[in-house]
């Protein structure tokens, strides 16, 4: 049995000592209680998607760049093999010891071009400004011009032929002396060329339908000027018909230089915008070779950067316009600047699109339908001659201000009679 111990009323008792470490007590908070982890850890959270988007982008344009294939798909290009391209007479023609040169502007087209080579001039899906065609009459080498407008056959002929509305009726003898169209014999082009006889030079005309030929041939200036219609002539999914490849190889392997030009729908250069060595060694220290993708992918990135801090602002509001313009008003203004610049041309381009995009609509017909299928359907719904309504919605441009206003109302007969029930 333990025995109490008895503790005199005098005596003290002292609790053991007990040591409190400074890391024991609350911690002072300082600011606004974040650390650098925390904040690099914030922004990754807010920038992660934006960079996301940049590697992914990055990474896609490298796979691109590898394996581009080494061919192209613009029409009509020498490097296509596709049915729209024109690689096959390209390299029958590089077999045949011709060197083709590729360009897709005015400027590089004059530069390559001289006298003593070919100049071939693929159809341009825009147009060319007048002082391109100068340029490209500058150069001294053979046009070769396929499937023009009435202002580039108006230009390289100087006025001696001119476009008119043809449909290809079968294969035809070529009906002239020339040396490629006896080489090629019978042809199924288009014909859409015709003789206005305003030319110091008569033009050689082959594969006429009695109104208008698929062929023009002309010398101008020491240099021969050679027009087609019909540029199937050297597509890859038509050079094998009749005798198309004869007529292309004749016509681009008279010389060792060929320069091929596929014209680019944002050219707006000329000869004179050519730039020197000395220019060149500057843009390539500006913007070096392969810079290009770089600056895609930056662009995308700032497209898709603005897109993401849009989508805070909230939606659109639509709001009403402060001033109403009348059709009317926009109609009449139009016209007095194509009578100011004296364009005939585009003025009855203009009511020609128009009649034929109404017509089409009233009798039904998609808005992809060509110009063939209009014709059909308006002679059925009219009985009119087929040559007198293609002449009327797709003839050559009127000659003077008394012949656009007689287009004009003939066309409003032709509308009112097919809206007739």
């Amino acid at each position: 049995m333990t025995q109490p111990v008895l503790v005199p009323p005098s005596a003290t008792v002292t609790a053991p000592a007990v040591q409190v470490s400074a890391s024991d007590e609350p911690p002072v908070v300082i600011g606004d209680d974040t650390t650098g982890l925390s904040r690099a850890a914030r922004r990754w959270r807010r920038l992660r998607w934006p960079l996301t988007v940049l590697v992914v982008l990055a990474l896609l344009v490298l796979f691109l760049m590898v394996v581009r294939p080494a061919t192209s798909a613009a029409p009509y290009a020498p490097d296509n093999p596709e049915a729209d391209g024109a690689m096959a007479v390209a390299e029958v023609l590089g077999d045949q010891g011709v060197r083709v040169t590729h360009v897709t502007t005015v400027a590089e087209a004059t530069a390559a071009a001289g006298p003593g080579s070919t100049l071939l001039v693929t159809p341009n899906p825009s147009f060319f400004a007048d002082d391109q065609i100068s340029s490209l009459n500058r150069t001294g080498a053979d046009l070769v011009v396929l499937q023009p407008d009435y202002n580039l056959v108006d230009g390289v002929t100087r006025g001696a032929v001119d476009t008119t509305y043809g449909a290809a009726d079968g294969p035809v003898e070529p009906q002239c002396a020339d040396p490629a169209a006896r080489a090629a014999g019978p042809l199924g082009l288009r014909p859409g060329l015709y003789d206005t006889g305003a030319g110091s030079v008569r033009p050689e005309l082959c594969w006429s339908d009695g109104s208008a030929a698929a062929y023009a041939r002309l010398a101008l200036g020491g240099r021969s000027v050679t027009v087609v219609s019909d540029a199937s002539v050297i597509r890859n999914d038509s050079v094998l018909e009749d005798g198309n490849a004869a007529l292309a190889l004749w016509m681009l392997g008279q010389h060792e230089d060929l320069v091929w030009f596929v014209p680019d729908p944002m050219d707006v250069t000329t000869s004179a915008d050519e730039p020197t060595p000395a220019d060149r060694g500057q843009i390539d220290a500006i913007m070096p070779p392969g810079s290009a993708p770089v600056a895609l992918v930056v662009v995308l990135a700032g497209a898709l950067l603005v897109l993401w801090r849009v989508r805070r602002l909230g939606p659109l509001v639509v709001e009403d316009l402060p001033v109403l313009v009348r059709s009317a008003e926009t109609t009449r203004g139009r016209a007095r600047l194509y009578r100011a610049a004296g364009a005939r041309g585009h003025a009855a381009a203009g009511l020609r699109a128009a009649t034929a995009d109404r017509v089409a609509k009233r009798l039904g017909l998609a808005r992809s339908a060509d110009a063939d299928t209009v014709v059909d359907a308006v002679v059925t719904a009219t009985d009119r001659p087929s040559q007198q309504v293609a002449d009327l919605l797709y003839g050559p441009p009127p000659a003077d201000d008394a012949a656009l206003a007689e287009l004009a109302r003939r066309l409003d007969i032709l509308e009112s009679e097919v809206h007739r029930p």
